[in-house]
């Protein structure tokens, strides 16, 4: 899935997010940072959970971690 978004400093940003353990995302070292720094800690799915903790290979939680911490402006299947 292909995600187009800012970051908090208003750099855009365009990453495949691969449902890979070894490489959860594909495109922006920034991004690809984000999601190692928050691996295994608990991620809100929706506005109100369910909360479960971050997989690399989780490309919903990956996802929503995007969405919590990034302005996420476009996703493509």
């Amino acid at each position: 899935m292909l995600v187009t978004g800012t970051l908090e400093d208003g750099a855009a940003y365009e990453v495949e997010i691969t449902g890979r353990e070894d490489r959860p995302v594909v495109g922006s070292r920034r991004v690809r940072a984000l999601v190692e720094q928050h691996t295994g800690r608990p991620v809100l799915l929706g506005p109100v959970g369910p909360r479960r903790p971050l997989a690399a290979a989780d490309t919903a939680a990956v996802l929503a971690l995007l969405r919590q911490h990034t302005a996420v402006v476009e996703v493509r299947p």
